[in-house]
């Protein structure tokens, strides 16, 4: 027992260092150290060498004109899609940036790519969280002398610029227009030092690539919800160079019960450039839903978070007053034989796969074994179903989705989001580079008379 507490502790230490750890990364989050806490290895400065140093895990910027450039070995300096932040505190009358999609220059200000501004009192009025020249913020969301959080997400032709976890900033880039240095393309990042009157703080300095596929990006599981309309749904996924599928929830406990409570939704989409989705709740819908309604769906798709139990009990797993487990392995077993008869349903995606509930989430690891692992996946295999990826969730783990490839499985990627922040799919993208998935992977949906409820009604 003192084995396992002194490894947790060892393993929980090296994840909270990473900011002194060069290239430290979280498998779960994906986010990567770019700053080793004790010199600038990784990065390269330009003219005036002497503008930056490192003293206390910190980078202070004071001096000369000058820009530091990441050269490391992350994603080879080289990225396009990401999350970029850094904790940052500016002194009285500071100016600063971080620029994305650029590239090294000798001397002079980087002439590729953008800056987002770091400034909360200089006389330049364009403030911190501005993307510089193009979409400028007047009020400062930080102040001088406190540590605050800037993080920038690129995604597509999205830009969005966060101070302290508040959205400052959005801007999608036109297509096609623009100096050339002002297209979104790809490079590296690089740190200002602005003039010999401003001095700056660096410290926890991170990047979360977000690989894009040489496949379509689709999200097929996005819900019109917490205030999200369609209108904004379709525009979120153009600036993102995706597409979505739209689902509706349909089942015992939820509006839509019968057909007619269905037509309205499917109306809504009629000739929309999204995915028409059934998200099937429980396992009475079979009984509530025509065949032939079903099929008007570009899709549907289920999980097997509620069902009931041996004892007759209906339990839903995100629940933690419905969820009871006297004995988590015979739990399992049970758990498994309910997923493998969901998957026999007339479904073209299971979604939320592998989820565990809350009192035994933590030993995900464990309880999914490679045992139980291959009945869902042979099981996915015999009826053609899909497995989603999930963002939301993360899962199902990336050995779960090696072994699902090896076996022939299709994937769908899946947000399934609870309200208007849909996320950018962080860890489905970052699976699928990982497990090297293709197209050939990849679920599409199938044309009529070729859906699931069709052919096994």
């Amino acid at each position: 027992m003192l084995r396992k507490i002194l490894a947790a502790i060892l393993i929980t230490c090296i994840v909270f260092s990473a900011n002194h750890s060069a290239f430290a990364q979280d498998s779960k989050d994906g986010w990567i150290s770019l700053f080793d806490g004790k010199t600038l290895s990784g990065w390269k400065a330009s003219e005036n060498k002497d503008t930056f140093s490192v003293q206390d895990g910190i980078i202070i910027v004071k001096g000369p004109r000058s820009h530091l450039y990441y050269t490391g070995t992350v994603e080879n300096a080289n990225f396009t899609d990401f999350e970029f932040k850094a904790d940052i505190m500016t002194k009285p009358r500071a100016n600063s940036g971080m620029y994305f999609h650029t590239e090294y220059r000798d001397t002079d200000w980087p002439n590729k790519g953008f800056e987002v501004q770091v400034n909360n009192s200089h006389t330049d009025w364009r403030r911190t969280g501005s993307l510089y020249g193009i979409n400028d913020v007047r009020d400062s969301a930080a102040k001088d002398n406190e540590w605050f959080t800037q993080h920038i997400i690129v995604d597509g032709r999205q830009i969005t610029v966060m101070v302290n976890g508040k959205v400052v900033m959005e801007y999608a880039v036109p297509e096609g227009t623009g100096r050339i240095s002002r297209k979104l393309s790809n490079g590296t990042f690089a740190l200002q030092g602005h003039d010999p009157g401003s001095t700056i703080y660096y410290k926890n300095i991170m990047v979360r690539p977000l690989p894009r596929p040489d496949f379509p990006l689709v999200d097929y599981h996005v819900h019109l919800k917490g205030g999200l309309t369609l209108d904004e749904a379709i525009e979120n996924a153009k600036q993102r160079n995706m597409k979505f599928g739209i689902a509706e929830n349909c089942g015992l406990g939820f509006k839509v019960t019968d057909d007619e409570k269905l037509k309205p939704f499917l109306r809504q989409l009629e000739g929309k450039p999204v995915y028409k989705a059934m998200q099937a709740e429980g396992r009475e819908w079979l009984n509530m839903f025509s065949p032939d309604m079903i099929a008007k769906f570009d899709y549907a798709f289920t999980d097997a978070m509620t069902f009931t139990d041996q004892r007759g009990r209906r339990i839903r797993l995100w629940i933690p007053s419905e969820v009871q487990i006297d004995d988590e392995q015979e739990f399992m077993d049970m758990y498994v034989d309910k997923i493998v008869s969901v998957l026999s349903e007339p479904i073209n995606i299971y979604v939320n796969p592998t989820f565990l509930p809350a009192v035994i989430a933590d030993r995900y690891d464990k309880l999914w074994t490679p045992q139980r692992m291959d009945r869902v996946i042979k099981a996915a295999v015999k009826n053609n179903v899909a497995i989603e990826i999930n963002a939301r969730y993360m899962i199902p783990n990336k050995a779960f989705i090696q072994r699902a490839k090896k076996a022939g499985v299709k994937f769908a990627f899946g947000t399934n989001n609870g309200g208007r922040d849909l996320g950018h799919l962080e860890y489905c993208r970052r699976m699928a580079k990982e497990c090297a998935l293709t197209e050939k992977d990849m679920f599409s949906p199938k044309p009529d008379g070729k859906k699931s409820i069709q052919r096994r009604k």
